[in-house]
C-alpha cells in the first residue's frame, strides 16, 4: 500500500510540474506586463530599466528555471503589479473560495444523493420523472446562466438573498446554488446508476428472497458497495467547483481565488496566476489520492490486491 501511495505521489507531482510549465510558457508568450505597469507616455529608457527591474530580460529558460528553484524555497516570488508577496495575495482570497467549494459541495451532496438514491429505489415512478428532470436541468444550464437566473429571480424580483460580495452567511446561499447544481447532477446520475447495477446482483437478490424490502436492502446492503463511483466523482467534483468558482465568483463578485485569476490574467501578473494554479494542482493531486485511500477503506479486495 506504501509502495503505490509513493508511486501515485511521484505521478502527481510529475503532474504538477507539467501544469506549471504549460502556465510559465503560456503566461510569458502572452505579452510584456512592463507595458501595462509603466505610466502612459513613459520612454523607451524606462520601460526598459523597469523590464530589468523585473527581471523580464533575462531569457525565458533562465526565468524558468529561477522560479523552479524559488518554488524549491518556497517562495513563490513578488506580485508584479501590487508588489507584494504573491502567496500572501492568494491566501487572502482563500477563504472565501473554500467558502463557497464547500457550500456548493453541500448542496451537491444533501441533495444530489438523496436524489439519486430515490430514483434508484422507486424508479419508473412519478418521483424519478420529477427528479430527473431537476437533475437534467442542473446538468444543461451553464453557471453562468444559472448564476444570473438566480440573481434575477431571488435577488431582483423577489428580493430575498443578496446578489453580490460576500457580506453575511445569506450572500453565499446564491453561488453556492449556481456553483453546485452542476456537481449536484452529477451525484444524482452516479448514486443512481450505481445503486441500480447493486440492485440487480444476486446478494441483493438473497436479502429481498429472506423479506427485506428493497429500501431496506438498499440501507443495509447496497449503500456501502455502490459508494465507490460516488467516490470518485466527489475527489473530481472538489477540483472541479475550483475551477468552476472562476465563473461565479465573477458573476456574484465573490473576492475568491476564482476573480483573482481573473484579475491577475487579465493584468498579466505572472506569479499570481501560478501560485493559483499550482494551488488548484495540488488539490486535485490530493483529492486523488484520498479517493484512492477511501477505495480501500471501502472495499477490502482493493487493499488485498494492492
Amino acid at each position: 500500500m506504501l509502495r503505490y501511495a509513493a508511486g501515485r505521489l511521484v505521478q502527481a507531482a510529475i503532474a504538477v510540474l507539467g501544469v506549471l510549465t504549460i502556465v510559465f510558457i503560456v503566461m510569458r508568450f502572452s505579452g510584456d506586463p512592463t507595458l501595462l505597469l509603466v505610466p502612459e507616455g513613459s520612454t523607451q529608457e524606462a520601460v526598459d530599466a523597469l523590464r530589468k527591474q523585473l527581471g523580464f530580460d533575462r531569457p525565458v529558460v533562465i526565468q524558468y528555471l529561477d522560479y523552479l528553484q524559488s518554488l524549491g524555497r518556497f517562495d513563490f516570488g513578488i506580485s508584479v503589479v501590487q508588489r507584494i508577496p504573491a502567496i500572501d495575495i492568494v491566501a487572502s482570497r482563500v477563504p472565501y473560495t473554500v467558502m463557497l467549494a464547500l457550500g456548493a459541495l453541500a448542496v451537491a451532496l444533501f441533495v444530489g444523493l438523496p436524489a439519486g438514491i430515490a430514483m434508484a429505489v422507486w424508479r419508473g415512478g412519478w418521483l424519478e420523472r420529477c427528479l430527473s428532470a431537476l437533475a437534467l436541468t442542473g446538468q444543461s444550464l451553464p453557471t453562468f446562466l444559472s448564476g444570473m437566473l438566480l440573481i434575477i429571480v431571488f435577488g431582483v424580483v423577489l428580493g430575498w438573498l443578496p446578489t453580490s460580495g460576500a457580506g453575511d452567511i445569506r450572500a453565499l446561499i446564491l453561488p453556492s446554488i449556481a456553483l453546485g447544481a452542476l456537481s449536484m447532477s452529477t451525484f444524482a446520475r452516479m448514486a443512481r446508476i450505481a445503486i441500480i447495477d447493486e440492485l440487480g446482483k444476486d446478494y441483493v437478490r438473497a436479502a429481498r428472497a429472506r423479506g427485506l424490502s428493497k429500501a431496506g436492502a438498499v440501507e443495509r446492503h447496497v449503500l456501502r458497495n455502490a459508494a465507490i463511483p460516488v467516490v470518485t466523482v466527489a475527489a473530481l467534483e472538489i477540483g472541479n467547483l475550483l475551477a468552476g468558482a472562476v465563473i461565479v465568483e465573477t458573476v456574484f463578485a465573490w473576492p475568491g481565488i476564482g476573480q483573482l485569476a481573473i484579475q491577475s490574467i487579465q493584468s498579466r501578473d505572472f506569479l499570481v496566476v501560478q501560485v493559483i494554479v499550482l494551488l488548484i494542482s495540488i488539490v486535485y493531486v490530493l483529492t486523488s489520492l484520498l479517493a484512492d485511500l477511501v477505495y480501500a477503506l471501502l472495499d477490502p479486495r482493493i487493499r488485498l490486491a494492492s
